[in-house]
């Protein structure tokens, strides 16, 4: 017994872009049925009459019942009312595979160097406009998969993409030793240059990829400007290194003379004398060690000249004055010659400075030295 109505719905998988139902000329009343993310396209006499979202509906394809057997005698069986449906899939589809077919050849941007590359990824589509999709590539076939798509860009897809992989390293001056970390920003570009050729035939680009960039390792050219690119980073990160150690090196010797300033301040303080005392120590020892005690009374420089060095220093002083006078057993020689003179007046002029003796000392011996040679 002839079925009155039919149920037409989608038997197809989410790998499938457009699926044609195999039941035609079906007859009025058939109940078509679209879920979410998918529609249906009706067509009658072959035309593209209806576009159909989710949901319920009847259709009216004038195909009667028992009438319609009637009819379909004049035709030689076939119905005069010729009709069918399509069913578009508009989920995204993502993980299709691309690829260039070959090298990109094209002058690296930073270096003005000739090079060539490939490219590969994935990128995910979405059939935007089912009317467009269906008229301009589907036709009259019955499936339309993601590699029967695929297929359909291929070439157009090969060419685009080798023309923007060029184009987007010129505009962005993308180094070909750094891509690898602009990768977001090179799959970006491409990806907006794309979506007016895809949109052309109804289909969204959703995600566009670049997941490998296939440089030319071992080529000599190339190989000789990785080196210098990497090179001068290698010698900029040196250099700062460098810096950096003479900086705490520097810092720590700086700490060392802090430490070692503390350090001899606290021993002064507890021996109870000052830094001007110890220096006029130091000088008082260098004139001893220069035989100075025989000019020292020679010129009526007594013990109460080193008074002035401080109490503990003082005495050490005075006893090394001791000492010396002790050991002298002989008078000076006479100063006859401006030689000796001048080395006189430096040693007062050095006990001067020290604060050994005063101005008015200094004058008073300087006056008697220049009596001895007058």
């Amino acid at each position: 017994m002839a079925q009155i109505a039919d149920i037409i719905k989608y038997e197809g998988d989410n790998s499938t872009f457009i699926w044609k139902h195999p039941n035609e000329d079906f007859n009025s009343l058939t109940q078509l049925i679209v879920h979410e993310s998918q529609e249906a396209i009706f067509f009658m006499n072959g035309q593209a009459l209806d576009l159909f979202g989710p949901g319920r509906y009847t259709l009216e394809t004038q195909n009667i019942p028992k009438l319609g057997k009637a009819l379909n005698r004049t035709t030689g069986g076939d119905t005069p009312f010729h009709c069918e449906v399509y069913f578009i899939n508009k989920t995204e589809q993502m993980n299709i595979k691309w690829g260039t077919d070959s090298k990109v050849q094209y002058i690296e941007p930073t270096y003005s160097f000739p090079i060539s590359i490939g490219a590969s990824g994935e990128m995910s589509l979405r059939a935007e406009d089912s009317r467009k999709l269906l008229l301009k590539l589907v036709g009259t076939e019955n499936f339309l998969g993601q590699q029967k798509l695929v297929g359909f860009f291929r070439s157009f897809l090969m060419t685009r993409v080798k023309t923007y992989i060029a184009q987007v390293m010129k505009a962005n001056a993308i180094n070909i030793f750094e891509i690898d970390e602009n990768l977001t920003l090179f799959s970006n570009s491409i990806k907006n240059l794309l979506i007016s050729d895809f949109a052309d035939y109804g289909v969204s680009l959703e995600q566009f990829f670049v997941t490998n960039v296939l440089k030319p390792d071992g080529d000599r050219q190339y190989e000789k400007f990785k080196e210098l690119h990497f090179r001068q980073y290698a010698d900029i990160a040196e250099a700062k290194l460098r810096q950096q150690i003479s900086v705490i090196d520097a810092q720590t010797e700086a700490q060392k003379v802090v430490i070692d300033s503390q350090a001899q301040a606290t021993k002064r303080a507890q021996e109870g004398y000052t830094y001007a005392q110890e220096r006029g120590f130091d000088v008082a020892t260098e004139v001893a060690r220069n035989e100075a005690v025989g000019e020292f009374t020679n010129m009526g420089v007594g013990f109460g000249t080193m008074a002035g060095v401080g109490g503990a220093v003082g005495g050490m002083v005075g006893g090394m004055m001791n000492d010396a006078m002790g050991a002298a057993t002989t008078p000076a020689a006479p100063a006859d010659d401006m030689a000796a003179f001048k080395a006189k007046v430096d040693k007062l002029t050095m006990m001067k400075e020290a604060g050994m003796i005063s101005d008015e000392e200094f004058n008073t011996m300087k006056a008697k030295l220049l009596s001895e040679i007058m």
